[in-house]
Parts: structure tokens; C-alpha cells; sequence
């Protein structure tokens, strides 16, 4: 407990001369820098935040979901992609079942027909084993004290499960953990404690990612999903098969560094780098950073770029996705000239991309709104970590195995699977992996050196606040804080947003007049920066949740 209450005795920003960790959990935080004290590097710190995490923020990821990962070792930029994957069995769309009758949506979305084959500690062990200089099984040990010694209920799960109490109280393992007698979430700062959990996390700091995908915690995974009253198609044979991509990550030029972010079926870094090229292009410099002209700019280019990765980006092992023509120059000329500063665009179209492969794509559905959660480390040997996880929606499908959520990555997938003439990029396939708007980002400054590790959670809303993050620190000059607590603005959802009870919901009345349909909303993305300043890394979490940095 000392240790919890001198992380809650920490500010935003922190100021690190040599290395620092940041997360939406305090403890999460401190398990990382614990194993860059003990001589670990920074892949070693991101996967002991991740761990905590599962325990501590256990709507928004964990072991039972994805994740995608960019690394710089000093010299060398890897991107892995962990990903949850469609089961070999499968119908044409997730609502169809097996005997051609068509499920509820609603139903479908939180069962075990949900549920894909889990990536994100296979792709951390191969990470760990590339990269890592601490053992496997150290990395554990913060996750499963705080699973077994517990930790203060914290204020954003609490939200989360006042959200959704009805039904996540319904359930016997979320309602032991969570709830009181009388059927209402735990008061903030009750202490919580997950033995099954911190039982998990022993089998896989002993036996590796193996212990899920083929021993005892698949029996546990198959068992929660098949005992649902819509069973999941996810076999033995599908988990055992399961195995991370390395990719190459997706790079640009622009407000003078080199951005980085996350390759398809990522479409989060598709559509943050073309987001920043048209803002470069229309000159948002010249306007005030809470103007409604600079509002107006954010808004069109979220909408260009919403069009573009909703058609094109699916899982280029499947589908062919022209993510470098996205990203070309006279692509990026050519839409940017589609807007105007007067006037809102009265329609927006997906462009067609030169050097694109395969047919032409019908349109995939907008991807849900999202739990994930970031980790953003660099260490004092300058390697950095940018990692975002996932369980998709908060809980994920509402089933539990080994004390952990399971995912509901298969919504994420395209809800019409096109026709034979116009196929879905994103649509549902054997071993395919969905879409996400997940967009780790690195960008490195004018040495070639990381200058700004960052990404968010918050679902399709992670590319506005990845986006406008980098606009506020390389165009703005605005320091990291600034940029986490930003107010948010946006239309990746395909709604045209402006965070409800904050400045940028004053803006209404003048995108209006400029020919926007703004919607104030509550927008719980959970951005979190570091930064590189002369005097050493400087870091901060999103207000909006429980993040710390810990740095030294």
C-alpha cells in the first residue's frame, strides 16, 4: 500500500532525466520502471505493465486479448502484430448461425461466438524472447501481488461497471470479484483481490504463452465460451495454431519528423499518418489550436480519413490493402483538395488509392466503441516500447476463464461480407484478423532518436486523439500534458464529436455555421505520452482515466 500512495502523490508531467514508464494504472506504471531498476529494458517494463494491467483494468485488456507493439532496440524499428484471430470455423457474417437462421446483433456481440483466438501474450513472448533481458517469469511477479494482495477499486473501473452493472452482475464471475450484496459495483477504493487470475498468471510466467494456447488455461478459454447459450467456433486446434506477424511498421514525413505507426490491419496508423498529411497540407499552423477554423480542419481531415480506412484496410495476409498508396503524396494532395476552410465537405467518399491490389471493396461497418488501454517506455539505453491492448469492447464478450476477460474481437470484423463483385476488405475470413483502430505511434526526432512514444484507447476515437496529440506537440508546441488533456474532437466514429463539458463543445455553434452536425459526447480515450525534452523525458497520462507515469 506505501507504494500505491506515493504513486498517487505524483503529477502530470513527470520530468525523467533517464527512462520512464507510463500507463493507465499507477501500479502498472511502477512494474515497469521496477524492471528497468533491476537492469531490464524497455520491452521487459512494457510486459509487466501489460500483466498489471490485466489484473488492475481488467475491462480494457489483458491476457485474453490483442495487442499491437512498435520496438526501436537503438537502431532498428520492429512492429508485431498480436492481434486476435478469427477461428477456422466460421459463417459468412457473426450473426449467421450454423443453420442458416440469423442471430440477435445484440446477442451475438457480448457470447462466445464473440470470441476470437486470444494474440497478446504469444506476441509478448516473442517480443520478450527477441528483445528482453530480465527472465519470463520475473516479469510476472507485480501482476500476481497485485492479483493476490489486491489493489484500491479504481475510479475508471468503477465507471465502467456502473456502465454496464445490470449485466456484468448477472454474471457469477464478475459479480464476486466487483459487486456488493445489494447488486451495485464496489465503492472506489475498495480493495479487490483475483486469486484465479493471479493463479493464470503463475501457469504462463511457468509454461509461456503454451499454457494458453494448448494447456491448462485453453481448457478453461474453451470451456467459458462453449458454455454459453451462443457458443463460440474457436477449437483446441485454432488456439494451438495461433501465432504473432511481425510487420513492417507504417512510416511518413511530416511537420518536419518522421512519424511511425502501426501497419494494417491496423487501420488506426493508416489513418493518423494521412491525417497529419492533410493537416500539413491545409496549413493548420496558421490557426489558433482552439479555434473553430482549427476544428473545422481536425474534423474534415478525421472524416477523409475515416472514409478511406473503413474501405480499404482489412488483414493484408488475406486481402490486398494499398496502404502505401494511401499515404502517397498525390493521393494525400489530391484529397486534401476535396475541402475547404469555409465550408464542411457535404459528403465524404472513400478516394482511390493508386498501387491498390486485389477488387474493389464495399464498405465495412464502423468498428464499435472500444475498451484498450497504452504503454508508452523508453529506457535509459534509449530503447523505447510503444503497446497497445485490447479486449475490444469493456469485458470484452462478459465471459471470464482463469479470473481474466475474454474478448469480442470478432465485431470488429465487417458486418456484411460484400458480394462476389464487391467484397468487404475487413470482411469475416479463417484465421483473419480484424481491423482495429489501435495506432501505437513512435516519432522520431531530427537525430533519428524516438522523440515522442504515444498511442490511446477509446475505440475508433484513438485516431482523433493519436492525430491531434502530435498536431498539438509538433505543429502547437505544446507540451505532453496539454496534449493527453486536450479536449477531444473528432469523427472517426462516423459522428462528427466534440467532448461533451469541455471548451470544445463551445465550438458548436460555430462548426454549425460551417456547415457541421456536431454531437457532444463523452469521449474516454486514454492517451498516454512520453515525450523527449533537452532536459530528459517528460510524460503524462490521460486525465480521463488512472494513469501514472513512473520515471526516474
Amino acid at each position: 500500500m506505501r507504494v500505491l500512495l506515493v504513486l498517487l502523490a505524483l503529477t502530470a508531467p513527470a520530468l525523467a532525466q533517464r527512462e520512464a514508464v507510463v500507463s493507465a494504472h499507477p501500479l502498472a506504471s511502477e512494474a515497469g520502471l521496477s524492471m528497468l531498476r533491476a537492469g531490464g529494458h524497455a520491452i521487459d517494463a512494457a510486459i509487466a505493465a501489460q500483466l498489471v494491467l490485466s489484473v488492475v483494468e481488467p475491462h480494457a485488456s489483458g491476457i485474453g486479448g490483442g495487442a499491437l507493439l512498435l520496438h526501436w532496440d537503438g537502431a532498428r524499428l520492429s512492429h508485431l502484430d498480436g492481434l486476435a484471430a478469427a477461428p477456422a470455423r466460421i459463417t459468412a457474417r457473426l450473426v449467421d448461425d450454423a443453420d442458416g437462421s440469423t442471430l440477435p446483433a445484440g446477442a451475438v456481440a457480448r457470447s462466445g461466438r464473440a470470441v476470437a483466438v486470444p494474440g497478446a501474450v504469444a506476441m509478448l513472448a516473442m517480443a520478450h524472447a527477441r528483445h528482453g533481458a530480465l527472465p519470463w517469469e520475473a516479469l510476472f511477479a507485480p501482476a500476481i501481488a497485485a492479483a493476490e494482495q489486491g489493489f484500491p477499486m479504481p475510479r475508471y473501473l468503477h465507471q465502467v461497471l456502473r456502465a454496464r452493472a445490470t449485466a456484468l452482475a448477472a454474471l457469477p464471475a464478475t459479480r464476486t470479484l466487483y459487486f456488493g450484496d445489494d447488486g451495485q459495483p464496489l465503492p472506489v477504493g475498495t480493495l479487490l483481490r483475483n486469486p484465479a487470475q493471479a493463479q493464470s498468471l503463475r501457469l504462463l510466467a511457468r509454461r509461456g504463452p503454451a499454457a494458453l494456447h494448448q494447456g491448462p488455461l485453453a481448457e478453461q478459454w474453451l470451456a467459458a465460451i462453449n458454455a454459453h447459450a451462443l457458443p463460440g467456433w474457436t477449437t483446441h486446434e485454432d488456439l494451438a495454431a495461433y501465432a504473432p506477424r511481425e510487420r513492417e511498421a507504417l512510416c511518413m514525413s511530416v511537420f518536419e519528423r518522421r512519424v511511425c505507426s502501426a501497419a494494417p490491419p491496423s487501420s488506426g496508423g493508416v489513418a493518423v499518418l494521412q491525417m497529419l498529411g492533410l493537416l500539413e497540407r491545409w496549413g493548420i499552423a496558421r490557426h489558433a489550436p482552439d479555434s473553430a477554423a482549427a476544428a473545422h480542419l481536425l474534423i474534415e481531415a478525421s472524416r477523409l480519413a475515416t472514409a478511406d480506412r473503413r474501405r480499404w484496410v482489412g488483414d493484408p495476409d488475406h486481402v490486398g490493402v494499398p496502404a502505401d498508396g494511401l499515404l502517397d503524396r498525390a493521393y494525400l494532395d489530391a484529397r486534401a483538395a476535396l475541402a475547404s476552410p469555409e465550408r464542411a465537405m457535404a459528403r465524404v467518399a472513400a478516394g482511390d488509392p493508386p498501387r491498390r491490389h486485389g477488387a474493389l471493396p464495399a464498405d465495412a461497418a464502423p468498428l464499435a466503441e472500444a475498451a484498450t488501454s497504452h504503454v508508452s517506455v523508453v529506457d535509459a539505453q534509449g530503447r523505447a516500447v510503444a503497446l497497445t491492448t485490447t479486449n475490444n469492447l469493456n469485458f470484452g464478450a462478459e465471459l471470464m476463464a482463469g479470473g481474466f476477460a475474454l474478448n469480442n474481437a470478432m465485431t470488429n470484423f465487417a458486418t456484411e461480407p460484400g458480394s462476389a463483385e464487391r467484397p468487404a476488405q475487413n470482411r469475416m475470413r479463417a484465421g483473419a484478423r480484424p481491423a482495429t483502430t489501435m495506432a501505437p505511434s513512435i516519432v522520431f526526432g531530427p537525430d533519428g532518436q524516438p522523440e515522442i512514444i504515444l498511442g490511446a484507447g477509446g475505440g475508433a476515437r484513438i485516431v482523433d486523439a493519436v492525430a491531434m496529440a502530435l498536431v498539438e506537440m509538433l505543429v502547437w508546441r505544446r507540451d505532453a500534458a496539454t496534449a493527453t488533456a486536450r479536449p477531444r474532437i473528432g469523427a472517426a466514429t462516423g459522428t462528427e464529436e466534440v467532448e461533451r463539458d469541455s471548451p470544445a463543445a463551445a465550438l458548436g455553434p460555430a462548426l454549425t455555421a460551417l456547415g457541421h452536425n456536431p454531437q457532444a459526447a463523452v469521449m474516454n480515450t486514454g492517451l498516454n505520452i512520453l515525450r523527449r525534452e533537452a532536459a530528459g523525458w517528460t510524460g503524462a497520462a490521460d486525465p480521463r482515466r488512472d494513469g501514472r507515469v513512473a520515471a526516474r
